[in-house]
């Protein structure tokens, strides 16, 4: 069920608001970035996305192919989003960060379905053998 959420980075700085559908389900990857930040995110339109406040308290990190934003807040180094372009994935993204969320109950957390990415071996349409540290 799609439903609008809220959230931001941990010092405030940044807020915005994504009309998200969980039971569409959620991703994580063994990529090098995504294991070093945990990261667990959800994958949607721009036009699904809004930032409230902040845009001037954003870094941005980029590797490797260069096709994604990882932002973070320059105050408290919170990744509450990020964005890119990825042709395979349909174009123009944002990755919401589910622990960025500041109004989802555990109950749909654990209910969203979860993929798993094997970007460690650059392989991202197949899940890794091990997922459990994820």
């Amino acid at each position: 069920m799609l439903k609008t959420y809220r959230g931001g980075c941990h010092c405030g700085a940044v807020r915005f608001e994504a009309d998200l559908d969980l039971s569409q389900g959620t991703g994580k990857c063994n990529c090098s970035i995504c294991t070093k930040t945990r990261n667990w995110g959800i994958t949607i339109k721009p036009d699904a996305f809004r930032l409230i406040s902040g845009a001037d308290d954003l870094s941005d990190y980029q590797f490797g192919s260069k096709s994604a934003h990882h932002l973070f807040c320059r105050h408290c180094g919170v990744r509450s989003f990020g964005r890119g372009n990825i042709a395979e994935i349909g174009g123009e993204y944002v990755s919401v960060q589910l622990a960025a969320l500041d109004d989802a109950t555990p109950a749909e957390l654990t209910e969203a379905p979860v993929k798993y990415f094997n970007g460690r071996d650059n392989d991202w349409w197949h899940a890794p053998a091990e997922t459990r540290h994820l």
